[in-house]
């Protein structure tokens, strides 16, 4: 079976910190995918996991003040590459040196790094300003030789592309059972097996010698909360690259950064979003 619940939640007053908390509780209770907006956000769940008692008590607990309505409809099982094809993913280029598309994509423009992802209903198709910003640096960073940590892979993007700027080792770590094992499928169509995806949270990064680079692009209160693990995972001199947060949060990712022995470098900024550099 490849039906699914789509559920619709609208918030008022809605944030991205709202809708990433919301994202987080759902992922608990088999959720897989979250098309966030302005308003709420769109969330997926296989139909026989559906339960419509949980999704009334996530969004009562909600430590938030505002109010939230739900609406749910069966979604029939259909081809979701062709979907993610016809409504979400399409190709993206980064200033003229990367592209991200699907296996499924046609006519796609020649450029130094050619990376497949077949999203699947997970996250991280490359659209979010965050990702872009990220990818800039490393399209700049000397990258060869580096070991490398991806915190919160997604589909796996930033990692892919660090190993073929010539990265390694590199370990891509992902808390969402289903990201994880789209991640691992990502990184074969790359051919790039070498690229460790593990399934975890921050305390995997027990497991992971220091590197030299460390990306985390998650969000803010997930990344202050976990500053000092990353930390302890970079190598004196190593760089940390930090985004999924608005310029507005930067003084507050910085305050704790600092904490944990990591200095400001600089910071480049899209949209309001924004991609922190530190240096250890």
């Amino acid at each position: 079976m490849n039906d699914y619940t789509e559920v619709r939640i609208d918030m008022s007053p809605c944030n991205e910190t709202m809708t990433d908390v919301m994202a987080a509780l759902l992922c608990e209770h088999g959720y897989e995918s979250f098309v966030p907006d302005e308003c709420g956000m769109t969330a997926y769940i296989k139909l026989e996991d559906f339960d419509r008692k949980v999704l009334d008590e996530v969004t009562a607990e909600l430590p938030f003040d505002t109010s939230v309505t739900v609406k749910c409809e069966t979604v029939e099982g259909r081809d979701w590459n062709q979907e993610w094809e016809k409504n979400y993913f399409k190709p993206i280029t980064v200033d003229g040196k990367c592209v991200i598309h699907s296996s499924f994509h046609a006519d796609i423009p020649s450029m130094p790094y050619d990376i497949v992802i077949d999203p699947k209903m997970a996250f991280g198709t490359g659209h979010h300003q965050t990702t872009t910003l990220i990818i800039r640096r490393l399209l700049e960073l000397p990258l060869e030789g580096r070991s490398v940590i991806d915190m919160g892979t997604g589909t796996g993007i930033l990692a892919i592309l660090a190993a073929m700027r010539g990265a390694g080792p590199v370990t891509a770590i992902e808390i969402d059972e289903f990201a994880h094992v789209n991640a691992v499928e990502n990184v074969s169509l790359n051919h790039h097996p070498e690229i460790n995806v593990v399934l975890g949270d921050a305390s995997a990064l027990a497991g992971v010698e220091p590197v030299d680079l460390f990306l985390a692009n998650i969000n803010r209160n997930i990344i202050v909360g976990d500053l000092q693990v990353y930390a302890s995972r970079l190598k004196e001199d190593g760089t940390m690259l930090l985004s999924g947060f608005y310029e507005d949060d930067i003084a507050i990712v910085l305050d704790e950064a600092r904490k944990h022995g990591l200095e400001y470098v600089g910071h480049t900024v899209l949209e309001r979003w924004s991609c922190l550099e530190l240096k250890k």
